[in-house]
């Protein structure tokens, strides 16, 4: 862009060269911040910092947006297209199913934004992430197990197992298989269990933001069922009000027979408890400071 149209932008009132180069964060012309810098209004000054601080911005989530590739860049570059990214949510609520996504981005996929579901803290985000990834995957699905196999098997393998219907849910074989934390009895690929891969895969991370977005409408659906016990608040996490709850209207079929505090509520304690029992989630009942994720 010339100079002339640099003189242009500086006829702008302040507020429009903002929303167009900060808000939109549109392409900045050369010598654009230059003339900021020395123009004798403090806003003209400001505005440069703004910009000069978006675009660091930008600059530092492309690459972490990098970083997040370099497993799937490594399998790329062996020649295998179709990286299928794992994870699940739901492990430690008291009640309702446990629910896994699989995702198979495109090579080269960046997605702003997009990472481990449990550090975007923004419901509408997450969503947002969602329909993003639900639209540009080569392939997705979720795979769930339920509150009877959950009681039966214990949460782990019920884990695993809504892992492997996920995978089986995608329409085509992945080449390989990236899982977060962990390993796929029956893997119908090769896989790599990655710890803290949520965190540190673009396609496991687009996988929890499939998982956690799902559940999440789930116990939204099932609130609706069963009023009165917040389901849609706390997505049937062990929160003192759900204990409350439990407590003073009683356990109900979506809840987890083999968890403590549900075992303590139905009056069978946890002394006798069968194998699938997992008291090690719950060591002791909740306190007033838990909060849900």
């Amino acid at each position: 862009m010339s100079a002339d149209s640099v003189e242009q932008l500086l006829q702008c009132a302040l507020s429009e060269l903002t929303e167009r180069f900060v808000t939109c964060a549109q392409s900045v012309p050369a010598g654009l911040l230059e003339a900021l810098d020395a123009d004798s209004r403090r806003g003209a000054r400001e505005l440069a910092r703004r910009i000069r601080a978006r675009q660091e911005k930008n600059r530092a989530e492309g690459q972490r947006l990098r970083h997040l590739l370099k497993f799937e860049v490594e399998l790329w570059e062996q020649g295998m297209t179709h990286v299928a990214g794992v994870d699940e949510a739901g492990m430690a609520p008291l009640a309702g199913p446990v629910v896994a996504a699989a995702a198979v981005l495109p090579k080269g996929y960046r997605l702003k934004g997009l990472d481990d579901s449990k550090k975007i803290v923004d419901p509408e985000k997450r969503e947002e992430l969602a329909v993003a990834i639900k639209r540009d995957a080569v392939a997705w699905a979720v795979g769930q197990a339920e509150v009877e196999e959950i009681d039966r098997i214990n949460i782990y393998h019920a884990g695993l197992l809504a892992m492997r219907r996920a995978v089986e849910g995608l329409g085509l074989k992945p080449d390989f298989v990236l899982v977060d934390a962990r390993k796929i009895p029956e893997c119908p690929a090769p896989q790599r269990g990655i710890i803290k891969g949520d965190s540190l895969s673009m396609s496991i991370a687009a996988a929890s933001v499939i998982a956690k977005t799902t559940r999440d409408r789930l116990m939204t659906e099932l609130d609706a069922r069963y009023p009165g016990y917040g389901l849609a608040a706390h997505k049937g996490y062990p929160t003192p009000q759900h204990v409350q709850a439990l407590r003073e209207k009683g356990v109900l079929p979506i809840h987890r027979r083999s968890f403590g505090p549900v075992r303590e509520a139905l009056g069978l304690g946890t002394a006798s408890t069968p194998p699938a029992v997992q008291t090690e989630l719950f060591p002791a009942m909740p306190s007033p400071t838990t909060t849900e994720p």
